[in-house]
């Protein structure tokens, strides 16, 4: 028991001293000029966090969630391509392939697609 006790106190104290070790190291004593400029947005991390942004960034983001939903509703399909009657599987899945052609093409008609306004 007072073995548990000594090894759980030494393990407590290394981890404490490790972490006091580590935040005294990384301290920063001078403000980077790169560090603060913006990074690959083109924003200013200065100006406010209400700006505007372009509606084709929410909209491709919008069809790659389509997309990404749309994959993992496609892997059971196809763990289920064994157990299931053939026609039945691609009865299932060309519907579910037709309704998403379907989605696209509307997208691509309204004009989501399109980066030039």
């Amino acid at each position: 028991m007072i073995i548990l006790m000594m090894s759980s106190l030494m393990i407590l104290m290394i981890s404490l001293m490790m972490m006091l070790m580590s935040s005294i190291l990384s301290k920063k004593t001078f403000m980077d000029r790169e560090k603060s400029s913006p990074f690959e947005c083109g924003f200013d991390p200065k100006s406010s966090a209400r700006m505007p942004f372009s509606i084709q960034f929410f909209l491709i983001a919008v069809i790659f969630l389509i997309f990404d939903v749309e994959i993992t509703l496609l892997i059971p399909l196809i763990l289920t391509m064994k157990i299931t009657n053939l026609y039945m599987y691609m009865y299932i899945s060309m519907f579910f392939l037709f309704i998403l052609l379907i989605g696209l093409y509307h997208e691509w008609n309204q004009g989501a697609l399109n980066w030039i306004i």
